[in-house]
Protein backbone atom coordinates (compact mmCIF):
# COMPACT_ATOMS: atom_id res chain seq x y z
CA UNK A 1 0.00 0.00 0.00
CA UNK A 2 0.94 3.55 -0.92
CA UNK A 3 0.05 5.82 1.91
CA UNK A 4 -0.36 9.62 0.47
CA UNK A 5 -0.45 12.90 3.10
CA UNK A 6 -0.65 13.15 6.75
CA UNK A 7 -4.27 13.61 6.98
CA UNK A 8 -4.97 9.76 6.41
CA UNK A 9 -2.71 9.10 9.35
CA UNK A 10 -3.90 11.77 11.76
CA UNK A 11 -7.19 10.40 11.09
CA UNK A 12 -6.62 6.91 12.21
CA UNK A 13 -7.71 5.35 8.63
CA UNK A 14 -4.02 3.92 7.66
CA UNK A 15 -3.85 2.25 10.71
CA UNK A 16 -6.91 0.36 10.20
CA UNK A 17 -6.48 -0.23 6.97
CA UNK A 18 -3.13 -1.64 7.38
CA UNK A 19 -4.87 -4.26 9.33
CA UNK A 20 -7.67 -4.60 7.63
CA UNK A 21 -5.65 -5.24 4.40
CA UNK A 22 -3.88 -8.30 5.99
CA UNK A 23 -7.30 -10.41 4.65
CA UNK A 24 -5.11 -10.45 1.16
CA UNK A 25 -2.03 -11.35 2.41
CA UNK A 26 1.50 -9.58 3.63
CA UNK A 27 1.02 -5.52 3.19
CA UNK A 28 4.10 -3.99 3.16
CA UNK A 29 3.03 0.25 3.77
CA UNK A 30 5.18 2.74 2.12
CA UNK A 31 4.43 6.91 2.21
CA UNK A 32 5.95 9.48 0.52
CA UNK A 33 5.83 13.92 0.99
CA UNK A 34 7.34 15.69 4.07
CA UNK A 35 3.98 15.90 6.15
CA UNK A 36 3.14 12.13 5.82
CA UNK A 37 6.48 11.86 7.78
CA UNK A 38 6.01 13.62 10.48
CA UNK A 39 2.13 12.33 11.03
CA UNK A 40 4.04 8.56 10.97
CA UNK A 41 6.41 10.09 13.84
CA UNK A 42 3.12 11.62 15.48
CA UNK A 43 2.00 7.92 14.66
CA UNK A 44 4.53 5.87 16.50
CA UNK A 45 3.91 3.87 13.13
CA UNK A 46 7.96 3.66 12.00
CA UNK A 47 7.93 0.07 12.26
CA UNK A 48 4.71 -0.72 10.34
CA UNK A 49 4.95 2.50 7.89
CA UNK A 50 8.41 2.69 5.66
CA UNK A 51 8.97 6.40 5.32
CA UNK A 52 12.97 6.93 5.04
CA UNK A 53 13.00 8.80 1.61
CA UNK A 54 11.09 11.13 0.18
CA UNK A 55 8.94 9.99 -2.63
CA UNK A 56 6.22 10.98 -4.99
CA UNK A 57 3.14 8.58 -5.02
CA UNK A 58 3.94 7.41 -8.44
CA UNK A 59 7.63 6.71 -7.59
CA UNK A 60 6.63 4.77 -4.65
CA UNK A 61 4.08 2.70 -6.90
CA UNK A 62 6.69 1.64 -9.61
CA UNK A 63 8.65 1.03 -6.31
CA UNK A 64 6.59 -1.63 -4.85
CA UNK A 65 5.54 -3.06 -8.13
CA UNK A 66 8.42 -5.79 -8.19
CA UNK A 67 7.07 -7.53 -5.24
CA UNK A 68 3.40 -6.66 -5.43
CA UNK A 69 0.67 -8.41 -6.87
CA UNK A 70 -1.83 -6.18 -5.49
CA UNK A 71 -1.32 -2.55 -4.98
CA UNK A 72 -3.25 0.17 -2.77
CA UNK A 73 -3.68 3.70 -2.94
CA UNK A 74 -4.49 5.54 0.62
CA UNK A 75 -5.26 9.08 0.48
CA UNK A 76 -8.15 11.53 2.19
CA UNK A 77 -8.81 14.37 -0.15
CA UNK A 78 -10.43 17.59 0.37
CA UNK A 79 -13.60 16.11 -1.92
CA UNK A 80 -14.25 13.45 -4.50
CA UNK A 81 -13.11 16.11 -7.21
CA UNK A 82 -9.74 16.17 -5.88
CA UNK A 83 -9.31 12.97 -4.51
CA UNK A 84 -10.46 11.60 -8.69
CA UNK A 85 -7.64 14.15 -10.05
CA UNK A 86 -5.22 12.61 -7.45
CA UNK A 87 -5.68 9.28 -8.75
CA UNK A 88 -5.56 10.12 -12.09
CA UNK A 89 -2.17 11.72 -11.81
CA UNK A 90 -0.69 9.29 -9.95
CA UNK A 91 -1.83 6.52 -12.16
CA UNK A 92 -0.55 8.34 -15.72
CA UNK A 93 2.67 9.04 -14.00
CA UNK A 94 3.31 5.31 -12.70
CA UNK A 95 2.62 3.73 -15.57
CA UNK A 96 2.95 -0.03 -14.10
CA UNK A 97 1.02 -3.38 -14.73
CA UNK A 98 -0.26 -3.98 -11.33
CA UNK A 99 -4.17 -3.82 -10.76
CA UNK A 100 -4.23 -0.94 -8.37
CA UNK A 101 -7.01 -0.10 -6.10
CA UNK A 102 -7.51 3.75 -4.34
CA UNK A 103 -8.89 4.39 -1.48
CA UNK A 104 -9.90 7.88 -0.46
CA UNK A 105 -11.63 8.68 2.50
CA UNK A 106 -12.03 12.14 1.87
CA UNK A 107 -13.91 12.00 -0.99
CA UNK A 108 -14.95 8.57 0.27
CA UNK A 109 -15.04 6.36 -2.43
CA UNK A 110 -13.22 3.27 -3.69
CA UNK A 111 -11.85 3.12 -7.53
CA UNK A 112 -9.67 0.62 -9.84
CA UNK A 113 -6.78 3.28 -11.05
CA UNK A 114 -4.81 0.62 -12.82
CA UNK A 115 -5.39 -3.26 -14.68
CA UNK A 116 -2.68 -5.69 -15.57
CA UNK A 117 -3.49 -4.94 -19.09
CA UNK A 118 -4.11 -1.79 -18.95
CA UNK A 119 -0.30 -0.48 -20.42
CA UNK A 120 1.36 -1.30 -23.27
CA UNK A 121 4.89 -3.19 -22.31
CA UNK A 122 2.86 -4.65 -19.22
CA UNK A 123 5.40 -6.41 -17.24
CA UNK A 124 3.47 -10.28 -17.36
CA UNK A 125 3.14 -11.95 -14.32
CA UNK A 126 1.11 -14.98 -13.41
CA UNK A 127 0.13 -14.27 -10.23
CA UNK A 128 -1.27 -11.17 -11.63
CA UNK A 129 -3.81 -13.25 -13.55
CA UNK A 130 -5.45 -14.47 -10.97
CA UNK A 131 -6.42 -10.93 -9.37
CA UNK A 132 -10.09 -9.82 -10.00
CA UNK A 133 -9.47 -6.16 -8.69
CA UNK A 134 -12.82 -5.48 -9.31
CA UNK A 135 -14.12 -7.77 -7.38
CA UNK A 136 -11.78 -6.76 -4.47
CA UNK A 137 -12.65 -3.17 -5.34
CA UNK A 138 -15.77 -4.20 -4.53
CA UNK A 139 -16.12 -6.04 -1.22
CA UNK A 140 -13.83 -3.45 -0.04
CA UNK A 141 -16.57 -0.18 -0.72
CA UNK A 142 -18.66 -2.58 0.77
CA UNK A 143 -16.93 -3.46 4.12
CA UNK A 144 -15.93 0.17 4.62
CA UNK A 145 -19.14 1.59 3.41
CA UNK A 146 -17.18 4.23 0.49
CA UNK A 147 -18.50 4.42 -2.89
CA UNK A 148 -17.49 2.11 -5.57
CA UNK A 149 -16.72 4.41 -8.70
CA UNK A 150 -16.27 2.88 -11.87
CA UNK A 151 -13.61 5.70 -13.44
CA UNK A 152 -10.26 3.41 -15.34
CA UNK A 153 -7.21 5.71 -14.95
CA UNK A 154 -7.28 5.87 -18.99
CA UNK A 155 -10.71 7.89 -18.52
CA UNK A 156 -9.37 10.22 -15.99
CA UNK A 157 -5.97 11.34 -17.15
CA UNK A 158 -7.09 15.07 -18.84
CA UNK A 159 -5.39 17.01 -16.28
CA UNK A 160 -2.21 17.43 -17.67
CA UNK A 161 -0.90 18.56 -21.53
CA UNK A 162 2.01 18.47 -23.07
CA UNK A 163 2.68 19.40 -26.31
CA UNK A 164 6.48 19.95 -27.47
CA UNK A 165 7.76 23.18 -25.19
CA UNK A 166 4.14 23.61 -23.57
CA UNK A 167 2.63 22.14 -20.38
CA UNK A 168 -0.55 22.52 -19.15
CA UNK A 169 -1.74 21.89 -15.91
CA UNK A 170 -5.54 21.57 -14.36
CA UNK A 171 -6.30 21.57 -10.92
CA UNK A 172 -9.88 20.89 -9.87
CA UNK A 173 -11.50 21.03 -6.41
CA UNK A 174 -10.22 23.89 -5.31
CA UNK A 175 -11.55 26.04 -2.77
CA UNK A 176 -11.38 30.18 -3.21
CA UNK A 177 -8.92 31.87 -1.38
CA UNK A 178 -6.72 28.53 -1.04
CA UNK A 179 -3.11 28.88 -1.75
CA UNK A 180 -1.30 27.53 -4.67
CA UNK A 181 2.21 25.91 -4.41
CA UNK A 182 4.18 24.52 -7.16
CA UNK A 183 7.83 22.94 -5.75
CA UNK A 184 6.76 24.45 -2.24
CA UNK A 185 6.73 28.39 -3.74
CA UNK A 186 3.44 29.84 -3.40
CA UNK A 187 2.54 31.48 -6.57
CA UNK A 188 -1.11 32.58 -6.44
CA UNK A 189 -4.24 32.48 -4.62
CA UNK A 190 -7.46 30.75 -6.22
CA UNK A 191 -10.36 32.80 -6.72
CA UNK A 192 -11.83 29.63 -8.73
CA UNK A 193 -13.00 25.92 -8.03
CA UNK A 194 -10.59 25.23 -11.25
CA UNK A 195 -7.24 26.65 -11.78
CA UNK A 196 -5.13 26.32 -15.28
CA UNK A 197 -1.03 26.70 -14.76
CA UNK A 198 0.31 27.00 -17.87
CA UNK A 199 4.54 26.72 -18.65
CA UNK A 200 6.69 27.38 -21.84
CA UNK A 201 10.29 26.71 -21.97
CA UNK A 202 10.55 25.46 -18.66
CA UNK A 203 8.70 28.93 -17.15
CA UNK A 204 5.40 29.61 -15.92
CA UNK A 205 3.73 31.84 -18.43
CA UNK A 206 0.23 31.90 -17.47
CA UNK A 207 -2.12 31.47 -13.94
CA UNK A 208 -5.76 30.89 -14.89
CA UNK A 209 -8.36 30.89 -12.05
CA UNK A 210 -6.12 32.78 -9.36
CA UNK A 211 -4.03 35.77 -8.52
CA UNK A 212 -0.92 35.59 -9.32
CA UNK A 213 2.03 35.98 -6.25
CA UNK A 214 4.68 37.12 -8.82
CA UNK A 215 7.59 36.98 -6.14
CA UNK A 216 6.27 32.94 -5.22
CA UNK A 217 7.03 32.87 -9.62
CA UNK A 218 10.31 34.41 -9.44
CA UNK A 219 11.87 31.26 -6.78
CA UNK A 220 10.95 29.06 -9.34
CA UNK A 221 14.22 27.13 -10.90
CA UNK A 222 14.68 28.58 -14.27
CA UNK A 223 13.41 25.27 -15.75
CA UNK A 224 10.80 23.98 -14.59
CA UNK A 225 9.13 20.50 -15.40
CA UNK A 226 5.57 21.54 -14.77
CA UNK A 227 4.09 18.07 -16.28
CA UNK A 228 6.75 16.33 -12.86
CA UNK A 229 6.30 19.30 -10.75
CA UNK A 230 4.72 18.85 -7.15
CA UNK A 231 1.50 21.26 -6.78
CA UNK A 232 -0.86 21.74 -3.92
CA UNK A 233 -3.63 24.02 -2.63
CA UNK A 234 -4.40 24.53 0.93
CA UNK A 235 -2.36 24.58 4.16
CA UNK A 236 0.39 21.77 4.04
CA UNK A 237 -1.97 20.00 7.23
CA UNK A 238 -5.57 20.10 7.38
CA UNK A 239 -5.32 18.02 10.48
CA UNK A 240 -3.79 17.77 13.79
CA UNK A 241 -1.57 15.04 16.03
CA UNK A 242 0.30 15.59 19.26
CA UNK A 243 3.70 15.97 18.08
CA UNK A 244 6.17 13.28 18.97
CA UNK A 245 9.81 14.08 19.88
CA UNK A 246 12.60 11.60 18.19
CA UNK A 247 16.14 13.83 19.30
CA UNK A 248 18.08 13.02 16.72
CA UNK A 249 21.32 15.53 17.22
CA UNK A 250 24.18 15.38 15.13
CA UNK A 251 27.36 18.08 14.85
CA UNK A 252 26.50 20.55 12.47
CA UNK A 253 24.60 23.56 11.62
CA UNK A 254 22.44 23.15 8.20
CA UNK A 255 20.93 26.00 6.22
CA UNK A 256 17.36 25.54 5.13
CA UNK A 257 16.64 28.08 2.71
CA UNK A 258 12.90 28.12 1.52
CA UNK A 259 12.69 23.90 1.10
CA UNK A 260 10.87 22.63 4.01
CA UNK A 261 9.84 19.94 1.88
CA UNK A 262 13.57 18.37 2.17
CA UNK A 263 14.08 19.22 5.87
CA UNK A 264 14.65 15.76 7.01
CA UNK A 265 17.32 15.03 4.47
CA UNK A 266 19.58 18.49 5.46
CA UNK A 267 18.96 18.13 9.37
CA UNK A 268 20.28 14.49 9.12
CA UNK A 269 23.58 15.06 11.51
CA UNK A 270 22.52 18.39 12.60
CA UNK A 271 22.64 20.65 15.80
CA UNK A 272 21.11 23.81 14.74
CA UNK A 273 20.15 25.45 11.52
CA UNK A 274 18.80 28.34 9.87
CA UNK A 275 15.56 28.25 8.08
CA UNK A 276 15.02 31.04 5.73
CA UNK A 277 11.26 32.03 4.42
CA UNK A 278 7.90 32.54 6.95
CA UNK A 279 6.10 29.90 6.25
CA UNK A 280 9.60 27.98 5.59
CA UNK A 281 10.41 28.77 9.21
CA UNK A 282 7.29 27.74 10.58
CA UNK A 283 6.98 24.17 8.55
CA UNK A 284 10.60 22.81 9.05
CA UNK A 285 10.66 24.49 12.27
CA UNK A 286 7.80 22.11 12.76
CA UNK A 287 9.87 19.42 11.65
CA UNK A 288 12.87 20.41 14.02
CA UNK A 289 11.09 20.10 17.14
CA UNK A 290 10.27 16.90 16.56
CA UNK A 291 13.96 16.21 16.09
CA UNK A 292 14.93 18.27 19.08
CA UNK A 293 17.03 20.42 16.76
CA UNK A 294 17.09 24.08 17.78
CA UNK A 295 17.20 26.97 14.94
CA UNK A 296 17.14 30.40 13.77
CA UNK A 297 14.24 31.38 11.44
CA UNK A 298 14.86 34.59 9.42
CA UNK A 299 11.42 36.18 7.96
CA UNK A 300 10.23 39.56 7.17
CA UNK A 301 6.18 39.06 8.06
CA UNK A 302 4.73 38.04 4.39
CA UNK A 303 3.77 34.81 5.73
CA UNK A 304 1.23 32.97 3.07
CA UNK A 305 -0.80 31.01 5.60
CA UNK A 306 -0.13 27.52 4.31
CA UNK A 307 1.32 26.40 7.33
CA UNK A 308 -1.52 27.87 9.70
CA UNK A 309 -1.46 24.56 12.23
CA UNK A 310 1.79 24.17 12.96
CA UNK A 311 3.42 26.34 16.13
CA UNK A 312 5.91 24.06 17.74
CA UNK A 313 9.53 25.49 18.21
CA UNK A 314 12.57 23.63 19.81
CA UNK A 315 13.58 25.31 22.77
CA UNK A 316 16.25 27.97 22.29
CA UNK A 317 15.02 29.08 18.88
CA UNK A 318 14.82 32.09 17.93
CA UNK A 319 13.08 34.16 15.37
CA UNK A 320 14.52 37.02 13.86
CA UNK A 321 11.90 39.53 11.81
CA UNK A 322 13.62 41.59 9.57
CA UNK A 323 12.19 44.84 7.61
CA UNK A 324 9.94 43.66 4.67
CA UNK A 325 11.60 41.89 1.94
CA UNK A 326 14.76 41.56 3.40
CA UNK A 327 14.79 38.22 4.48
CA UNK A 328 15.79 36.89 0.96
CA UNK A 329 18.57 39.25 1.06
CA UNK A 330 19.70 37.91 4.60
CA UNK A 331 19.61 34.56 3.64
CA UNK A 332 21.69 34.82 0.61
CA UNK A 333 24.70 36.55 2.91
CA UNK A 334 24.31 33.83 5.48
CA UNK A 335 24.31 31.31 2.66
CA UNK A 336 27.63 32.63 1.86
CA UNK A 337 29.55 34.06 4.83
CA UNK A 338 28.50 31.32 7.03
CA UNK A 339 28.24 28.32 4.63
CA UNK A 340 30.37 29.07 2.05
CA UNK A 341 27.71 28.89 -0.38
CA UNK A 342 26.63 25.34 0.63
CA UNK A 343 24.19 23.89 3.26
CA UNK A 344 26.18 22.78 6.51
CA UNK A 345 28.76 24.21 8.02
CA UNK A 346 30.63 23.17 11.64
CA UNK A 347 29.24 26.11 13.81
CA UNK A 348 27.37 25.81 17.43
CA UNK A 349 24.35 26.71 17.44
CA UNK A 350 25.69 29.82 20.06
CA UNK A 351 28.41 30.80 17.79
CA UNK A 352 25.00 30.37 14.70
CA UNK A 353 23.09 32.66 16.94
CA UNK A 354 25.79 35.40 16.90
CA UNK A 355 26.86 34.97 13.26
CA UNK A 356 23.30 35.67 12.04
CA UNK A 357 22.49 38.49 14.36
CA UNK A 358 25.61 40.30 13.10
CA UNK A 359 24.60 39.69 9.41
CA UNK A 360 21.23 40.44 9.68
CA UNK A 361 22.32 44.07 11.94
CA UNK A 362 20.07 46.66 11.48
CA UNK A 363 17.30 45.21 9.24
CA UNK A 364 15.95 43.14 12.55
CA UNK A 365 13.00 44.71 13.47
CA UNK A 366 11.59 41.97 16.33
CA UNK A 367 13.41 39.01 18.23
CA UNK A 368 11.39 36.10 19.42
CA UNK A 369 13.41 33.33 21.86
CA UNK A 370 11.79 30.40 23.29
CA UNK A 371 13.50 29.60 26.76
CA UNK A 372 16.28 27.15 26.76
Amino acid sequence: MVIHGPEIIDSGHALRLLDYLEKYGKVKAVLGGTMGRAAVMDAGLEERIESSSRRLPSESLKDIQPTSYLIFLLNLAKSRESGIAFGSMVASKAWISRPVIQIDYGGRFVAVISSPDAKEGAIAVDKINMIDADAIAFEISRDLGLDLLQTPAKERNGNVSADGKTVIRKLTGIHPGEKITVKGKVVATAVSTSVLIKSVDGKISEIKGAEVKFHGLEKLPPSLNLEKAIIRSGTIRRTKAEPRVIPCLGNEAVLIDHCAEEVFEIAKGACAAVIVGDDTTTIAGDILYRLGIPYVGIIDGDIDGISQSLEKRPDGSMVLKLKPGYDDVVGRCIKQEMFQGGIKASLSFEDLIRAVISIAGDLIIEMDKMPS
